[in-house]
């Protein structure tokens, strides 16, 4: 470190690539922001190899220290966060818990990222061990944590009031977009065709297939009303695959549903650019990410008004309740509405760039450190 930098060791254990949904891109968003503007502050990055390589980006940039696990097995990974982790992190000046939980016997000052709190909201879509796992872990964490940096207002105050957080204590750190738009509008006309809608209109829905998301609400909106479009399902294999599955049976809507899983980021950026909409039926989202990419893409946004993303969207966009008969003209009020849309949209995202994500960071350390002062 250099004179008057601030060391801070940043856990990541708990981030296996590809599987813990957007809190990965929130983090190594953050991360990137963190990096890019001017701060005291110098992260070294404690990880799985996996982390490493599928971010070079960040390896490059940071120290990294990996760790001999593979992040799969929650119990090794906590001893591991309870051992290797306590032992490598004793000399730095902050500690950031990115994964929403602080192990015991802290060093401080600790910030803890916490992304949401589906867990409490809709407890039966959660794992019965996983869930047991948070009830017991998450109130101790948020008393072990100095600061706790959250993507919304919406999550900061879920958190204040389910745990009796501090309010000052509980800040926003919002997702950060950097938009690629002229590349990615360049690409769609190619990625269109590959992926089978080149001459179709489309909308886009990139999500696992988790019960929360609401790809069974799409599906009974594309069967009531939405005739004469296909709906790209963009992501990994969740919790209701095989039920999303018998639907798309059940309605008879195979010819109109493209699920080509996950995507490399620039198809599903080029896919996005090329849709009529970006629709987003989500029962809950701390934040909902997609929303704002979808707007530095020049793509407008139809999502529920669920949780944070009434919040997120503004005035951005349309926000519907979750009801179908609230959703059968939506996308012809995009239709009409689209260029008014698109302006309001790229206002909208650049409130959100991965620079203001990383100064939002920086603060939360800041007052970290003064907390303990």
């Amino acid at each position: 470190m250099t004179a008057g930098s601030v060391d801070v060791a940043v856990n990541l254990l708990w981030c296996v690539p590809g599987k813990v949904g957007g809190s990965e891109e929130y983090l190594v968003r953050q991360l990137g922001g963190l990096g890019d503007v001017d701060t005291e502050f110098v992260p070294t990055l404690y990880c799985l190899a996996a982390f490493a390589d599928a971010h070079p980006d960040l390896a490059e940039r940071f120290v990294v220290e990996a760790a001999t696990i593979d992040g799969h097995n929650r119990a090794r990974r906590v001893a591991v966060e309870h051992t290797w982790l306590h032992r490598r992190t004793g000399a730095a000046a902050i500690v950031h818990h990115g994964g929403g939980t602080v192990p015991a016997r802290p060093r401080g000052p600790v910030v803890l990222t916490i992304h949401d709190l589906q867990w409490l909201t809709y407890p039966d879509y959660v794992a019965s061990v996983k869930r047991r796992y948070l009830e017991w872990t998450v109130p101790r964490s948020v008393g072990r944590a100095d600061v706790i940096a959250v993507p919304t207002d919406y999550v900061r105050h879920t958190v204040i009031e389910a745990f009796d957080a501090h309010p000052d204590r509980v800040v926003v750190v919002p997702h950060g977009v950097e938009s690629n738009r002229d590349i990615a509008q360049g690409n769609s006309a190619a990625v269109r065709a590959r992926y089978g809608v080149a001459e179709l209109p489309y909308v886009v829905f990139p999500a696992i297939t988790h019960p929360h998301k609401g790809h069974r609400f799409l599906l009974d909106v594309m069967a009531a009303g939405w005739g004469d479009v296909v709906a790209v399902m963009l992501g990994g294999r969740g919790a209701a695959d095989d039920d999303v599955s018998a639907a798309i049976s059940e309605l008879g809507l195979a010819e109109r549903i493209v699920r080509p899983g996950r995507v490399p980021a620039a198809d599903r950026d080029a896919l996005i650019a090329g849709a009529e909409a970006l629709v987003f039926p989500s029962e809950y989202e701390g934040f909902g990410a997609p929303v704002i990419e979808a707007m530095t893409l020049g793509t407008p946004v139809l999502a529920s008004d669920r949780a944070a993303l009434a919040e997120v969207v503004g005035d951005a966009g349309l926000v519907r309740p979750l009801v179908v008969d609230a959703w059968i003209d939506a996308l012809d009020t995009v239709r009409t509405r689209r260029a008014d849309l698109v302006a309001a949209g790229n206002v909208r995202a650049a409130a959100f760039t991965t620079a203001a994500s990383g100064d939002a960071l920086a603060d939360a350390y800041r007052l970290a450190l003064a907390v303990r002062a």
